[in-house]
């Protein structure tokens, strides 16, 4: 006699299950988490071994196969919650998470029973005149297995994960094929003989990994966290299936009674159900309502407040720093409400808060005053303001009477403080909820917390902007300071040659002097036009120069004063890489100081010299000195003088241009004993120089 293929496949599934069931007895700890897997494991080879014997002889052990079938499954699902509560945290043994499972068990209870009461009043065939309850529960508790490994598995810590993937790849797959089973029962009035029988072998390949993974838990001490997220995309789930179970039983039910059109009633039908399904999962309105419903009954508190506090941050600091913060700090706040819109008001330095910028929300306007109701309010009580229950009771809020600007933008809802160091920085303006969040002490203690957060970052970009802009300020003054420097130079020169024209306006000499002086006026204060139109100091590219030249002609635009400096050229021909401009006015500078300091019958030299690979260029006079402590402490600080005129930046200018060009500046100076500055600059080829040397020595 051939022996039946559903008895050789449940036959298989029974010995699997009872030879892991023998294993686990003989390597039981006492822990609670083996012993219902254990149990798990006898009643499945029991159902399996019943279900064996009914395709043998379909008649035996029927009501027997059907009670079990739900029994098995009851107690897989609540071995599977068993491992998600065992260490899952507050909120996995909370009183709502029990609730819910011991739900989950009740619904189970009831199934079983109710099959067994079903099994009597009936007979057995695989052609059914009508949906049976086990069929019906079958679906139910495949999608709620299916919900409960994804539950377990997403939870898991990830570094333990590897203990459970077996189990949950094997429970899983059962559970989904177990779905697939009863989802074409139901759409067809049938089993499926195949589909049927095949299941006692697919319940074979899952008894090694159930193996597996019992061998990896040796106490079943699993790190398991339940997290709202986890709870929603669940929930999401397992709603998504039993929708889809509906629909297949209406849509069979169309089909039955639309005699010739059924089979296209029922296609369009089900097309009509899945595209309601989709439109209703991307549906933000319903996904944050969902996510409201979950957090108020399932969880003490609202709010998972390290997702949301990571979720905030992260949106305050992602892009490019101070680029759109306003847009990311709006959009931040208003995530955690579930707000689709909002507006910011920032305090200006009129002393007005006004929006700066929207989300969403481009209708929103107004203009408060930094002393107005609402400002007053914000800056001293700091509440979070619901604006409907303001309108209708004011005296929560002290009678405070809102602007009716505010009032006017459409749906308008919360007014979230931004304060900082205690002051009113700014206030965000929301609108409506799309999940109909109550402001209660949790969500508005979560606004105040999280406007202070914002307020810090928009306090950062004002401070960052202010900096930037005295950094402009502070350029354009320089440059200033350093054009006037050189107009009072030149205003200097032009004044000493009108104090003497009177007395040598008739020598040819003093006249050719005074055309060359003011005709090197009016060079540098035509550059210096062009150089305040340009905006800043011009950048010109360094070149060979010989210093012969450019010190000859920063001695003789200082010959007309007393004591006329002089010139001595030790070593000829020595060429450097500057700016020839910039360079004689470091050099000028330097003799103007020195004629300055110098009585009118003392000496000014100005001696070149060679030390290896550098020019040694130094300015000495007997002049009247300086300390110490003066050198230390201010002759290069710029904006510091000793002169009455002084702008007090020549000698730094000087000396950071010489460092610019690779060189230094020293300093010898004692009270009463003169002055000698030693500039050192690296020298060049001569067959690279720019200039022809002009080789001459000039005395004064």
């Amino acid at each position: 006699m051939t022996v039946p293929a559903g008895t050789i496949s449940y036959a298989a599934a029974a010995v699997a299950f009872l030879f892991l069931f023998a294993l686990l007895v003989l390597s039981w700890r006492g822990r609670i988490h083996g012993a219902v897997l254990a149990l798990a494991c006898l009643t499945s080879a029991t159902w399996a071994a019943l279900m064996a014997l009914q395709a043998w002889n379909r008649d035996s052990a029927l009501l027997s196969a059907e009670v079990l079938e739900p029994l098995h499954k009851s107690v897989w699902i609540a071995f599977l919650i068993m491992l998600i509560g065992n260490e899952g945290g507050a909120a996995a043994r909370s009183p709502r998470m029990q609730r819910v499972a011991a739900g989950l068990l009740g619904f189970c209870a009831l199934l079983v029973c109710a099959t067994a009461v079903s099994g009597l009043l009936r007979h057995h065939e695989f052609l059914m005149p009508g949906f049976t309850t086990g069929i019906i529960g079958g679906g139910v508790m495949a999608v709620i297995g299916m919900v409960l490994v994804e539950h377990l598995y997403r939870n898991a810590d990830p570094r333990r994960r590897w203990t459970i993937k077996y189990l949950c790849l094997g429970l899983g797959g059962l559970f989904a094929y177990d779905f697939y089973l009863y989802a074409d029962a139901m759409l067809f009035r049938r089993l499926d003989h195949d589909f049927w029988v095949a299941r006692g072998i697919i319940s074979t390949f899952v008894v090694p990994l159930v193996a597996v993974t019992a061998a990896r838990n040796p106490t079943w001490s699993l790190d398991i966290a339940v997290s709202r997220r986890v709870v929603f995309h669940s929930t999401a789930l397992l709603g998504a299936g039993l929708y889809l179970l509906v629909m297949a039983v209406a849509g069979y039910y169309v089909k039955f009674v639309g005699v010739s059109w059924g089979g296209i009633l029922q296609t369009t039908f089900l097309f009509g159900a899945l595209l309601l399904l989709l439109l209703i999962i991307f549906s933000g309105t319903l996904r944050a309502r969902l996510r409201t419903f979950l957090s108020k009954h399932f969880f003490s508190y609202r709010y998972d407040y390290r997702e949301e506090w990571l979720r905030f941050t992260r949106t305050l600091s992602e892009g490019e720093p101070g680029i759109r913060l306003h847009e990311r700090s709006l959009e931040a706040i208003a995530g955690l409400v579930e707000s689709p819109a909002g507006a910011l008001w920032m305090r200006q330095e009129s002393g007005t808060y006004e929006r700066v910028a929207h989300w969403n929300l481009p209708s929103a306007s107004g203009i408060e005053e930094a002393g107005s109701a609402l400002c007053e309010f914000l800056g001293q009580r700091q509440w979070v303001i619901s604006v409907q229950e303001a309108e209708i009771n004011p005296e929560a809020y002290g009678d405070l009477k809102l602007p009716a600007w505010l009032c006017a933008i459409p749906r308008v809802w919360l007014v979230v403080p931004l304060i900082l160091h205690e002051r009113l920085l700014g206030f965000v303006v929301l609108t409506r909820s799309l999940a109909r969040v109550t402001l209660n002490w949790e969500v508005s203690d979560l606004l105040k917390t999280a406007g202070r957060q914002a307020a810090s970052y928009l306090a950062q970009l004002q401070a960052a902007q202010a900096l930037l802009q005295a950094r402009q300020f502070e350029s354009f003054n320089r440059m200033s300071a350093f054009v006037v420097h050189d107009l009072k130079n030149l205003i200097a020169q032009l004044s000493l040659l009108l104090s003497n024209a009177e007395r040598h306006k008739h020598n040819p000499a003093f006249q050719q002097d005074m055309f060359s002086t003011i005709e090197h006026s009016v060079q540098k204060m035509n550059r210096l036009l062009m150089q305040l139109r340009s905006g800043g100091l011009p950048v010109e590219k360094p070149v060979p120069i010989a210093l012969d030249r450019v010190l000859g002609q920063a001695v003789e635009s200082k010959s007309s004063y007393r004591p006329a400096p002089a010139l001595q050229i030790v070593n000829v021909g020595l060429s450097v890489t500057a700016n020839p401009e910039r360079l004689e006015r470091v050099f000028g500078h330097l003799i103007q100081n020195a004629i300055e300091a110098t009585p009118a019958d003392g000496s000014v030299v100005v001696r070149v010299t060679q030390q290896a690979d550098a020019a040694v260029i130094e300015v000495s006079d007997n002049g009247r000195g300086m300390s110490e402590d003066f050198i230390r402490s201010a002759l290069f600080k710029p904006f510091e003088s000793t002169k009455a005129t002084g702008m007090g930046i020549g000698t730094y200018e000087s000396r950071e241009y010489v460092r610019e060009l690779g060189g230094r500046m020293e300093v010898i100076s004692g009270e009463s004993r003169g002055t000698t500055f030693r500039v050192t600059l690296p020298l060049v080829a001569s067959d690279d120089s720019a200039d022809t040397p002009i080789s001459r020595r000039t005395t004064g």
